[in-house]
């Protein structure tokens, strides 16, 4: 080794805030997504804005850890402001937003010249291999080609859009084929006829027709700063495909944000699993987004709410019997029917064909801004697919939408599904006074409480 190479050796032990034990406790808590996710498909979107703003690099090293982990990936790109730039520079007035609008035939030679550009861009940057950056040992393939069958969109109340288009038909065969080998798809907003003719397609149009027609794991779009954010500024990090209408129909999200979210409500509802709008100012946003229980985006999904609902009085009987071996057991307090019955608003359940096979009851305590979800209760038969993520998320939105800014359990076995899950150790006098009064001790269960 030279003295050039000593003078330049540098470990990640060296780094002052370097904790051992740390890394060793993210990796593992990682792991269980890295097993979830290896042989999906994600859809990542993103508009030119990302390029303008020197984000692409970061992207690329963050998409290609994704592909070595097992990710299929199917990358579609944006060039809004690089097409207004191209308009600008030879001298036309019309500039594109994110409304549909006539493509003038200047205005497609534009889009030709500008989406050849990030094209190159985009395969440069996943050909890095530099020593000592996350691209180091990289070989990733990228392919692009005629995977999309374009159709005018024509006229419309009398105006005639010229060659922008909308998505007729993906050639899911040929995608699936390259992804398939470990090599990313890259699809640029153009489409072609059978006839030949190219149309300019909107982007956010044709990832979604790409992540719906794939039947994605993912559809990801990475945005300026368009998340849905609650009334004190806080992003709000999942919605189910019914509010995220709601929130649409009620007009009160900026333009640009509000297409987004519409983008991902209409892909959800065609069967894509989660949907997502990602910020790509926060560097590694897309990794915290999949790899984190929070996340730092607005995720969309299509919660199953023929099966959700609210308990009601016919529905003791079963509760009770979903309780009832976890209090002989001891793993609940034993509560006895009349206390069902009293609180039984407070319960949601779980059902299918009839029978219900999973409870939660959510328990405000509004003076303090907390609440305590309480009978997380799953039968045997149904656990490992999912219904108590279902039912927490439900909780959450619940207590949110009461108030709460802190949500609280008392468990004596399931500490680690909660810690998993974003809850943090507490103690008694954390819990709301009311509730402190109640506490048993010769239980001494533990307490765990997440923010909202």
């Amino acid at each position: 080794m030279t003295t050039l190479d000593v003078d330049t050796t540098f470990s990640a032990q060296d780094a002052p805030e370097f904790a051992p034990a740390q890394f060793v406790r993210w990796f593992r808590e990682v792991a269980p997504y890295v097993h979830d996710f290896r042989g999906k498909t994600f859809v990542v979107a993103f508009g030119g804005e990302l390029v303008n703003d020197g984000a692409l690099n970061a992207l690329i090293q963050d998409l290609s850890l994704l592909s070595a982990l097992g990710v299929k990936l199917v990358l579609v790109h944006g060039s809004r402001p690089q097409v207004n730039e191209q308009l600008r520079l030879k001298g036309f007035d019309m500039q594109f937003g994110h409304s549909t609008e006539p493509t003038t035939p200047e205005a497609l030679e534009c889009a030709k010249e500008a989406a050849g550009e990030i094209r190159l861009d985009i395969e440069a940057a996943f050909s890095q291999g530099l020593p000592n950056t996350p691209m180091s040992h990289a070989h990733i393939r990228v392919i692009s080609g005629n995977f999309v069958t374009a159709r005018p969109v024509g006229v419309i109340n009398g105006l005639d859009y010229l060659h922008t288009g909308a998505v007729r038909k993906m050639d899911t065969d040929a995608i699936k084929s390259v992804i398939n080998q470990s090599a990313i798809v890259l699809l640029s907003p153009l489409g072609f006829s059978p006839t030949g003719d190219a149309f300019n397609l909107a982007m956010e149009d044709l990832a979604t027709s790409a992540a719906v027609a794939l039947r994605a794991e993912k559809l990801i779009f990475l945005t300026p700063n368009c998340m849905v954010r609650d009334g004190d500024g806080s992003v709000d990090t999942e919605l189910t495909r019914e509010d995220a209408d709601a929130l649409l129909v009620a007009g009160t999200l900026d333009h640009e944000t509000a297409s987004f979210l519409s983008y991902a409500s209409r892909a959800v509802k065609r069967g894509v699993a989660r949907a997502h709008l990602v910020p790509y100012t926060l560097d590694g946003s897309i990794l915290l987004e999949i790899f984190t229980h929070d996340g730092v985006g607005t995720m969309v999904v299509e919660d199953t709410l023929d099966d959700l609902r609210a308990a009601n009085i016919d529905d003791i009987g079963a509760i009770v019997q979903l309780i009832e071996p976890l209090e002989e057991d001891g793993t609940l307090v034993p509560r006895g029917r009349g206390v069902i019955e009293r609180d039984v608003e407070k319960f949601t359940v779980l059902e299918h064909d009839g029978i219900i096979y999973a409870c939660v009851a959510l328990m405000p305590y509004l003076d303090e801004n907390m609440a305590e979800m309480a009978c997380l209760i799953v039968h045997p038969e149904w656990q490992g697919s999912g219904e108590g993520e279902i039912l927490l998320r439900h909780t959450e939105a619940r207590a949110r939408a009461m108030g709460a800014r802190r949500l609280f359990v008392l468990t004596t076995r399931t500490s680690h599904w909660f810690i998993k899950r974003g809850f943090v150790r507490g103690g008694v006098s954390d819990l709301p006074r009311e509730r402190q009064a109640h506490y048993n001790h010769s239980r001494n269960s533990l307490i765990f409480i997440k923010k909202l």
